[in-house]
């Protein structure tokens, strides 16, 4: 087995005949719901959180010093270019020092001494370095002193303030759980409870162990792990990952069960969770660079969720302001639409349909109406298909030009449940004839790991419309899975200025 390569562990979940059949759900344990219905708040991205803190040590640094420059010696000596360049640089400087002293750390966060004195240290290691440059480029004598006294201390005053506020944010986020990873593990017996035992021995972890999962009911799976409890089988992960936020899954097998940590991937890879599988027990070892490591625990990893920290603000900004920007030059089109509706058939101009959002929950798209009011299917229970009758005039010209979807526009930009682009959402009673989409594709909530969106990469090489045959369904989430195994910003962005000409290629748009 090579637990690396996540490839091939979707190829063979794609191949291995195992649905996941969500509409069905499961009875949970009650260990399980008393978790699912804890107060759960959503996590912050460290590495977002530390990114930030960067980008404002640098910035708070610059103004500080530009301030004092333009305060004094610009009014006595006049401007100079060269002290507004060497500003931002002794700032830049001053946060790749911080980095080398480890300072832009979560946990170093939350603490106080260490910190402070690391920052210390630090600050005055790029005055000392400033200076030693101006000697050596004979500069010295054109630097004002009381400037660079000024800015030592004020910069300082100003990065202890800044920390101390920082640290305050940071345990009131940590009190929240909104640094914690919210992790089950796969595994309750001996391998689990040493796991459990490890995560916790280590300071400043960032692991909440919610409990276990295993796919025994015999007496070789503890009702309890090492304090944590049982809280059901593993196909009921699938499930608890939809009612409660769940960041980690962690596999407590020793990598010889190769059959039983297959049989599992194969139906939790499907999950927009990071997905490992922990080594410290085993006696096989690879090259270092080969681990991740959670503190001082190897771990291997098996399947990353997508589209995460800075990778997700982007995304994010993307929707927003891209999104607004066609949201503006769409009004004027989409006022015409709504009248055209309105003119056409009695009933409201827009109405909502339940769809499968990110993670498999149930989300209200926006679309214009384009059925007889009287004979509305919100639940898309009935596919609409070639000369169907429901379908009013004005709803046959926008649902072949796609202009019915422009609503979901609102849904981008202020309800914030799909996204420009990404798998298109189906409607919860989706169906391929008799069966709902989830039985007559394998691997098909797999398309749930990333936001849905209004266009996507199915949609612009001719995977729209009607799905009237097995081939339609399963080539759209075939293409589904490339887009979030290759997504970028890029790609988002040739997906969207394609779609238009892919809207005149409207054969299965009825």
């Amino acid at each position: 087995m090579d637990p690396i390569n996540a490839r091939s562990t979707i190829d063979a979940a794609a191949s291995s005949g195992l649905g996941i059949p969500v509409e069905r759900r499961r009875r949970l344990s009650p260990a399980a719901l008393a978790v699912t219905n804890q107060k759960v708040r959503p996590a912050y991205s460290p590495v977002v959180i530390t990114g930030i803190v960067r980008a404002a040590d640098f910035v708070l640094l610059s103004l500080i010093g530009i301030a004092l420059y333009l305060g004094y010696v610009a009014r006595i000596d006049g401007f100079s270019w060269s002290y507004i360049a060497a500003i931002p640089a002794m700032s830049a400087t001053a946060v790749v020092c911080f980095q080398a002293a480890d300072i832009y750390d979560i946990q170093v966060f939350r603490g106080q001494l260490r910190q402070m004195t690391r920052m210390i240290s630090s600050w005055a290691f790029v005055f000392l370095l400033f200076i030693c440059v101006s000697f050596f480029v004979k500069l010295g004598d054109s630097v004002s002193r009381l400037w660079l006294a000024s800015f030592f201390f004020v910069g300082l005053t100003g990065l202890i303030a800044g920390r101390l506020l920082l640290r305050a944010v940071i345990r009131r986020w940590a009190r929240d759980g909104r640094l914690e990873r919210r992790t089950v593990i796969i595994g309750s017996d001996t391998n689990g409870e040493n796991l459990i035992n490890a995560l916790r021995a280590q300071e400043d972890s960032d692991i909440e162990i919610l409990g276990v999962f295993d796919d025994r009911n015999d007496s070789r799976a503890f009702d309890s792990c090492a304090g944590s409890p049982k809280l059901g089988k593993v196909d009921d992960v699938l499930e608890f990952a939809r009612r409660t936020r769940l960041d980690l899954v962690l596999f407590a097998l020793p990598i010889s069960a190769e059959t039983r940590i297959l049989a599992m991937l194969k139906k939790l890879w499907v999950l927009p969770v990071d997905i490992r599988l922990s080594a410290h027990t085993n006696q096989l070892r690879f090259r270092p660079r080969a681990y991740s490591f959670l503190g001082k625990i190897p771990m291997l990893d098996v399947f990353e969720a997508p589209i995460t920290d800075w990778d997700l603000v982007m995304k994010w900004l993307f929707d927003r302001i891209i999104g607004g920007f066609i949201l503006l030059l769409a009004s004027p089109v989409m006022a015409l639409v709504a009248l055209a509706i309105k003119l056409d058939s009695p009933g409201p101009v827009l109405f909502r349909q339940k769809r499968f959002g990110f993670n498999n929950e149930r989300i209200e798209v926006f679309k214009f109406r384009s059925l007889f009011h009287d004979q509305a299917d919100p639940m898309a229970t009935k596919v609409v298909t070639k000369n169907d009758s429901r379908v009013t005039r004005v709803g046959r010209f926008i649902r072949k030009t796609s202009l019915d979807e422009l609503p979901q526009l609102f849904n981008v930009v202020f309800k914030g449940d799909l996204s420009l682009v990404g798998p298109r959402p189906h409607a919860v009673q989706g169906k391929l004839q008799s069966q709902l989409f989830d039985e007559a594709v394998d691997g098909y909530f797999a398309r749930h790991r990333v936001k849905p969106g209004i266009t996507g990469w199915a949609q612009i090489n001719g995977w729209r419309g009607e799905i009237d045959n097995e081939e339609k369904i399963q080539k759209r989430v075939e293409f589904d899975l490339y887009y979030i195994e290759n997504w970028s910003v890029l790609f988002d962005l040739d997906i969207l200025f394609k779609t238009p000409l892919a809207l005149l290629k409207s054969e299965n748009a009825y």
